[in-house]
């Protein structure tokens, strides 16, 4: 179980990628007080919890009512994953996300950031969705579930530590660490991606 616990938690670091999303939450609140700061983040960290925890929970009965078997979501799941990966290992994801945030901040009517583009698609994103779904597909049984949750739990809690925390972060770490740390991920999350492919063909020859 210890094992399951580390593997989903890896997984879902890698994608829902807290040191990538503080320094873009940091970006678009520049202008906002400590306190809204404060609320915009962990409101950002329930919604996206929620929508995850939706996704995880009634996941596998909606690709079974689109007549979608777990052997093909994992394929393309861990597909979508691979892609995620090669974007962060060539730091393509990053410029998206800065393009993403530069359009929302370039809109003065739009101040609060927690529901879009934070909850979504910037944590509750396709890849986190996929990922989720992906994890609560391979436990076998309600503790093998429940461990997964704690797993997407304890990401969520970083996220919302990262973005509470994020002035003091990028005064000490700087651009060019959180470059090398996302080009490591990227690595990481690429082996996962290829795991969920052969997971998946596994699943379809048997």
């Amino acid at each position: 179980m210890i094992e399951l616990f580390l593997s989903a938690f890896v997984t879902l670091f890698v994608v829902i990628d807290a040191p990538g999303c503080a320094p873009i939450f940091y970006g678009l609140t520049t202008d906002a007080s400590a306190a809204q700061r404060r609320r915009m983040a962990i409101r950002a960290v329930v919604i996206a919890a929620g929508i995850l925890v939706g996704f995880g929970a009634f996941g596998e009965d909606l690709l079974r009512a689109l007549g979608i078997s777990l052997a093909a979501f994992r394929i393309a799941g861990g597909i979508m994953l691979f892609v995620i990966a090669m974007d962060m290992v060539f730091e393509k994801r990053t410029q998206r996300r800065e393009d993403r945030a530069q359009k929302v901040k370039d809109k003065p009517q739009i101040e609060d950031v927690s529901v879009f583009p934070m909850a979504m698609p910037m944590i509750a994103g396709p890849g986190s969705i996929a990922t989720v779904m992906l994890l609560m597909a391979r436990a076998q049984g309600l503790e093998a579930s429940l461990i997964v949750l704690a797993a997407l739990a304890a990401n969520l809690l970083l996220m919302l530590g990262a973005l509470l925390a994020i002035g003091p972060i990028m005064r000490v770490a700087g651009d060019q660490v959180e470059a090398v740390i996302t080009r490591l991920l990227g690595v990481i999350l690429a082996a996962l991606a290829v795991q969920f492919v052969l997971d998946g063909l596994d699943g379809s020859i048997l």
